[in-house]
C-alpha cells in the first residue's frame, strides 16, 4: 500500500484526538459526513412532507354568504392551481375539425346509435387536440371528454383496436347511452422521439421529455393537457343544448381531468378512475407528476373539497366527483436503458391501496363538511359488468336513455397507425415549448430590467440595491424556495484536519435545523498577528465533489488544482463548504421530495452558507466585510444563486457554469443541453420567465462579479457565455462600477484556471 493510502485510513484516528478550533466543540462524528448531510436533510423533508396534510387547512377558507363571495374564496386558489400547472397561456378561437386524407375518411366507423370521427381542435398557438368524436344518432343526453390512460390509444379506449378489456371501454359505453363523447389523444410514456438524434435519444418517457422543458418555462404536460381538455370543453359548453358537460378519465387521463374539474366550474361531474389518493409520496410516482409548491395546499382531498362541495347548500354546490378505485396504472419505471439511450429518471406507478384511499376521500369530506368525493368501486373483485355498471349509472345519474345493443364499432380505415398522430401532438408541444423558450428573453426583459429601467443613467448604488430587493425576495420564495430561518444554534464542532506550514485545516460542523447541518473544511493561516482580520475565501466544489478536494495540500487535484489550499498559501482564510450534490439519486431525490413543497435542493444551501457566513464573521480573525465565494461547476452554478440571495458574500467567481441557462435547460437543439442528460433534477420552475444567469447576477450587483470560462469546456460555448455576459457588463458600466466585473477566457476545459479569478481576488479583497 503507498504511504498517501495509509495516512488516508490512519487520518480519521489522528484527528479524533486533536484539538478542535479555539471557540469550537470537538467534532466527534465519525463516517462520511456528506452522506450524514443528505440522509439528514431527506429525513427533514420527509417530516415536512407528513405535516404538509395538516399545513394545508389554512388555505380552505370557503365563504358560503353569497354564490359570488364562495365564487370568489375559491379565485386565490384556483389561481395559484393554474400557475403550479403551467395553465397561464390564452386558449385560441377553436372549433371542430375532421381529421382526413383521400386514403383515410373521417368517418371512422359508425354503429346503430353512433359516428365516430376523427377530429382534431385548436387550443393553443401551434398546438391542436385531437381524438376521435362518438356523436349519438340523436340529441345527446350529455357532453363527455373522455380522457383514456396515456398508453391507451382513443382506438384502444372504444374497442376499435385491441388492447383494452371490454368492461374498460367507458367512452364507448357512455355513446351507447346517448352521450356525446370526445376521446382525446395523451402524450404517451414511450420513448420513440425523446431527444435528438443528431446529437443523442433517451429513454425519456414522451412525458417526461416534454416535462422537463415545460417546467423550466413554467409550464407543464399537465397543464397543457388540461388545457386541451377545457378547449373541448369550450365546444361543449358553446354547443351543449342545455345538457351537461362531463369529464372522465382513467389512469393518467384521470389525473388530467381530476385538474381540469378542478379549475372549471361549468364541468358537472367528474369520474376519476385509476387516480385518486393521498400524494404525499409524489416524489415515487414518474417525475412528469412533480409540481413545484402542489403540497404546500393541494392534496387530492384539498381539490376535491375545494372544487367539488356538492354537500353545499344550493346554488353553491351541486358539482359531483366520483372516485373508482380499481384499474390503477401499473408502471415500473422508465423505458430500459439501452442502445445508448438513458437519462430518464426514476420513478413508477402502482395503486395505493384501498385503505389510502378511503382515508383521501375521508379528509375530503371533513373538509368539505362531509361533501367531496363520493366513492364508487371499492371492491376489485366484483364482476367486471357489474362494476362498470355502477359507474355509468353513477357518472349518468338517471340522466341517460336505454342503452343501444352493445356493438364493437369497425375501423373503416385501412391499417390506421396511431404513431404519426401521437408524434404530431409531441411536436406541438416541444415546439411550442421552444418558441417559448426562445421568447424568454423578452419577458426576462419586463419582468426584471424594466423594473430596474426607472432608476435613470446612473443610479445611486443604494437606490439599486433597493430597486433589486423585491427581485431577491420573488427569486427566493417563488423559484429557489425558502425555508423558515435555521431553527437551531450554530453549536460549531470542529477537529484538524491538516497541518501545513503556512496554515491548519479544521473539519466543521454548525447545525442549522434538527438533523441538516452544514460541514465544510477550514484553513486558518499560522501568521496572523495579534486582532488581524483577514478576508475570507469560501471555495466551493461540483457536482459529486468534496470540501477536500478543494482544500488537498498534498496534490493538484483533477479539475479543482487544489484551488482553496493555493488561495491558504497566500495567507487567505479559506473555507471549503460541503454541498448535498452528491451521492447521484440519493441527492436527487431530496429534489423530488422538496419540489412538491416549493422548495429546491439550494433551498437548503441558501440555509447553510447563511449559517456560515454568519458564523465566520465571529471568528476573530475574518473580516465579515471582506468573505468572497468562488466555485466551479456545480459551485459556480451555486455562485450564482446564494450570493444573488446573500449580500454577506462581497464578490461571487462563476467558474464552468455561466452560461445561456435558459437554453442550456430547454433546447433541444443544443448538443450540450440537459435535455438530453441524467441531471434530471436541474429544471427549476418558471426560471426561464424570471431570471437566467445575467438577471442573477443583476442582484449580485453591485458586489464584484467574474467568471472564469474555458474555451474547450463542454457546459456551453464561447459565444452563448459571451451573449449572456455581455448583459452582465452593460448593467455594470451603466451603474458606473465595470471595474467591478470582468470575463476571463482561457485555453483550456471544465477547470479552475486561477489565473485572473486570483487577480481578481487580490485587487477587491485588498489582499495581500
Amino acid at each position: 500500500m503507498r504511504p498517501l493510502a495509509i495516512f488516508a485510513l490512519l487520518l480519521p484516528v489522528f484527528s479524533a484526538n486533536a484539538q478542535p478550533l479555539p471557540g469550537t466543540q470537538p467534532l466527534r462524528t465519525e463516517g462520511d459526513l456528506a452522506a450524514l448531510m443528505v440522509a439528514g436533510i431527506d429525513k427533514f423533508l420527509m417530516r415536512e412532507l407528513a405535516a404538509s396534510v395538516d399545513r394545508r387547512r389554512s388555505f380552505w377558507k370557503p365563504d358560503f354568504s353569497s354564490p359570488d363571495a364562495y365564487a370568489q374564496s375559491l379565485r386565490p386558489n384556483r389561481e395559484r392551481l393554474r400557475k403550479i400547472l403551467g395553465v397561464v397561456d390564452p386558449r385560441v378561437p377553436t372549433e371542430w375539425q375532421l381529421v382526413a386524407t383521400i386514403e383515410q375518411p373521417a368517418l371512422v366507423a359508425e354503429t346503430d346509435g353512433y359516428q365516430v370521427w376523427a377530429v382534431r381542435w385548436p387550443v393553443l398557438e401551434g398546438v391542436e387536440g385531437e381524438g376521435l368524436l362518438l356523436e349519438p344518432k340523436g340529441k345527446p343526453v350529455a357532453c363527455v371528454v373522455a380522457l383514456p390512460d396515456a398508453d391507451w390509444t382513443p382506438e384502444m379506449a372504444i374497442g376499435l383496436a385491441a388492447g383494452v378489456p371490454a368492461d374498460r371501454q367507458l367512452a364507448r359505453r357512455l355513446a351507447e347511452h346517448g352521450c356525446r363523447v370526445l376521446v382525446p389523444v395523451l402524450i404517451d410514456r414511450r420513448d420513440s422521439w425523446s431527444g435528438n438524434p443528431r446529437f443523442r435519444l433517451t429513454n425519456q418517457p414522451h412525458r417526461e421529455f416534454i416535462y422537463r422543458m415545460a417546467y423550466e418555462m413554467g409550464r407543464h404536460i399537465i397543464g397543457y393537457e388540461v388545457q386541451k381538455v377545457l378547449a373541448a370543453v369550450d365546444l361543449f359548453h358553446r354547443d351543449r343544448g342545455g345538457v351537461p358537460v362531463k369529464l372522465l378519465g382513467q389512469g393518467e387521463g384521470a389525473l388530467i381531468a381530476f385538474y381540469a374539474g378542478a379549475l372549471d366550474d361549468r364541468i358537472d361531474t367528474t369520474l376519476v378512475s385509476g387516480y385518486f389518493g393521498p400524494r404525499e409520496t409524489i416524489w415515487q410516482e414518474p417525475i412528469y407528476r412533480n409540481v413545484f409548491g402542489l403540497l404546500t395546499e393541494f392534496g387530492d382531498a384539498e381539490l376535491a373539497a375545494y372544487c367539488w362541495p356538492h354537500a353545499a347548500p344550493p346554488p353553491w354546490g351541486g358539482r359531483r366527483l366520483l372516485i373508482d378505485a380499481a384499474d390503477y396504472p401499473q408502471v415500473a419505471g422508465p423505458p430500459p436503458v439501452r442502445e445508448q439511450r438513458s437519462g430518464a429518471a426514476p420513478g413508477g406507478l402502482r395503486h395505493p391501496g384501498r385503505d389510502a384511499i378511503a382515508r383521501e376521500i375521508d379528509r375530503a369530506r371533513h373538509l368539505a363538511g362531509q361533501g367531496g368525493p363520493v366513492l364508487i368501486n371499492s371492491d376489485d373483485d366484483a364482476d367486471p359488468p357489474q362494476r362498470t355498471a355502477r359507474l355509468l349509472a353513477a357518472f349518468l345519474a338517471g340522466g341517460d336513455r336505454p342503452p343501444n345493443r352493445p356493438v364493437l364499432p369497425a375501423d373503416r380505415r385501412r391499417a390506421f397507425d396511431p404513431a404519426p398522430r401521437q408524434k404530431r401532438q409531441f411536436d406541438q408541444l416541444v415546439a411550442f415549448t421552444q418558441k417559448l423558450m426562445r421568447e424568454s428573453e423578452a419577458r426576462r426583459q419586463e419582468f426584471v430590467w424594466s423594473r430596474l429601467r426607472g432608476l435613470g443613467a446612473k443610479p445611486h448604488l443604494e437606490e439599486y440595491q433597493q430597486a433589486t430587493e423585491p427581485l431577491r425576495r420573488y427569486f427566493w420564495e417563488e423559484v429557489i424556495g425558502k425555508l423558515p430561518p435555521p431553527t437551531m444554534p450554530a453549536n460549531p464542532r470542529s477537529r484538524l484536519l491538516y497541518d501545513e506550514p503556512k496554515w491548519r485545516a479544521y473539519e466543521v460542523v454548525l447545525d442549522v435545523y434538527s438533523d441538516v447541518f452544514a460541514y465544510g473544511i477550514l484553513c486558518v493561516p499560522k501568521d496572523l498577528k495579534p486582532g488581524e482580520k483577514r478576508p475570507a475565501v469560501v471555495c466551493q466544489h461540483g457536482l459529486e465533489g468534496r470540501p477536500q478536494d478543494v482544500v488537498n495540500p498534498r496534490e493538484k487535484t483533477r479539475a479543482y488544482h487544489s484551488f482553496g489550499s493555493q488561495l491558504a498559501d497566500r495567507g487567505y482564510v479559506v473555507f471549503a463548504p460541503q454541498n448535498p450534490y452528491i451521492g447521484r439519486d440519493h441527492f436527487r431525490v431530496l429534489q423530488r421530495k422538496a419540489n412538491p413543497l416549493k422548495l429546491s435542493l439550494f433551498s437548503f444551501i441558501v440555509r447553510q452558507h447563511e449559517r456560515l457566513l454568519e458564523w465566520l464573521a465571529t471568528l476573530p480573525f475574518v473580516d465579515g466585510e471582506r468573505i468572497a465565494f468562488y466555485g466551479l461547476s456545480y459551485g459556480g452554478k451555486t455562485a450564482m444563486r446564494v450570493p444573488a440571495l446573500l449580500p454577506g458574500y462581497c464578490l461571487s467567481i462563476c467558474s464552468g457554469d455561466f452560461n445561456e441557462w435558459i437554453v442550456k435547460n430547454v433546447s433541444v437543439d443544443f448538443r450540450g443541453s440537459y435535455m438530453f442528460t441524467g441531471e434530471y433534477e436541474m429544471p427549476e420552475f418558471d426560471l426561464g420567465n424570471t431570471f437566467n444567469y445575467a438577471e442573477m447576477a443583476a442582484l449580485i450587483a453591485p458586489r464584484p462579479f467574474m467568471v472564469e470560462r474555458g474555451h474547450d469546456d463542454p457546459v456551453g460555448v464561447d459565444e452563448m457565455v459571451a451573449y449572456e455576459y455581455a448583459r452582465v457588463r452593460r448593467l455594470y458600466t451603466k451603474l458606473g462600477i465595470a471595474d467591478r466585473t470582468e470575463i476571463e477566457f482561457f485555453d483550456g476545459g471544465h477547470v479552475i484556471h486561477g489565473q485572473g479569478t486570483f487577480a481578481f481576488l487580490k485587487r477587491h479583497l485588498r489582499w495581500p
